[in-house]
């Protein structure tokens, strides 16, 4: 697969998001079936690997930790820090809850640095220069060795480089989220971070897996997302069909086309698709070889946007646990 940076590492142009592999999108995959992703999406070329601490409230470390153990050398291995405690999302910046935190991720994870450890959300009541401070802290430990941010908006971002180097900026990007191009793309230029794209098929949506809120399962957050509910949603239903045909155009399914949008959007940036199965992971490893034209990557513009997506991407309660720009704002 296509390399790209991250700091100072060389990581697939793909990444893989392993948070479905424990929690969020209803009942977690067998034990088996999630190794089979891990393992697959090592031998299909993936090295970048992103995990954190909330995910199945450790279920993720440890799991991510134990299969790709043997393959250490190989990856670089991404986790977070800052949100803990399961699906209560509590959120705490400070310095030695963010240094506790590590310890407990590098015990889970079996390893004895992390490559690329990211401020999972900014907790607001602690000064960004302080909850950064203290990841440069443990840069200097030797207990990680880079430090990216997570759903924060440009100015917030200029602090936080101010005290210690940046490499990785990780937001929601795809065709329906487009809320990096208001600033934080140009500021990650800028400053020569790496914007990671998670969420890029529009959670399942635009990837035509989510398009019956009925079929979620137990646990499954989109239930509770505005764009997957009532009006929005039948909005929403109309762009897919449409997005799907462009997709059939372009002979690729759609799930491959948002990629390779994104991909194509911007040379440095890294998505990181999340799945639970290992067909739709080799589907996504396809869309690093697509190109698309230029005619089909404004027609996918024009279609999907901020001004066509009907509903927020959260609800209020956890958009206030964000920084990023809005469009509204």
């Amino acid at each position: 697969m296509e390399k790209r940076r991250i700091g100072s590492f060389e990581v697939s142009a793909i990444g893989l998001g392993c948070m479905s592999l424990s929690h969020s999108y209803g009942p977690p995959p067998p034990r088996e079936q999630a190794e089979r992703v891990l393992l697959g999406a090592l031998d299909a070329g993936y090295t970048f690997f992103d995990t954190a601490a909330v995910y199945g409230v450790g279920h993720n470390e440890r799991l991510v930790g134990e299969v790709l153990k043997p393959h250490r050398d190989q990856i670089v291995l991404a986790s977070k820090c800052g949100m803990t405690r399961g699906e209560e999302r509590e959120l705490n910046g400070s310095p030695e809850r963010l240094k506790t935190t590590c310890d407990e991720s590098l015990a889970r994870l079996g390893v004895e640095v992390i490559d690329l450890y990211y401020l999972h959300r900014w907790d607001k009541r602690v000064p960004i220069e302080d909850s950064v401070g203290a990841l440069a802290d443990l840069v200097q430990a030797g207990k990680i060795k880079a430090i990216g941010l997570s759903e924060v908006g440009a100015a917030t971002l200029r602090k936080a480089h101010a005290v210690h180097p940046i490499a990785a900026l990780q937001t929601e990007y795809s065709p329906w989220t487009r809320n990096p191009e208001i600033a934080v793309l140009d500021a990650c230029r800028e400053l020569g971070v790496t914007f990671v794209a998670f969420s890029p098929v529009a959670r399942g949506f635009l990837a035509g897996g989510a398009s019956d809120p009925t079929r979620f399962g137990p646990g499954d957050f989109r239930s509770g997302m505005p764009r997957f509910q009532g009006e929005a949603l039948a909005a929403n239903l109309k762009l897919l069909a449409a997005f799907s045909a462009i997709g059939r155009e372009a002979g690729c399914t759609p799930a491959q086309l948002c990629l390779a949008w994104l991909l194509q959007k911007d040379p440095t940036l890294v998505p990181i698709p999340g799945t639970g199965s290992p067909e739709h992971m080799a589907e996504n490893t396809a869309a690093a070889d697509i190109s698309l034209s230029a005619d089909i990557m404004a027609r996918i513009e024009d279609l999907v946007n901020q001004r066509t997506v009907a509903g927020p991407r959260y609800s209020p309660a956890m958009q206030a646990t964000v920084d990023t720009e809005d469009w509204t704002a």
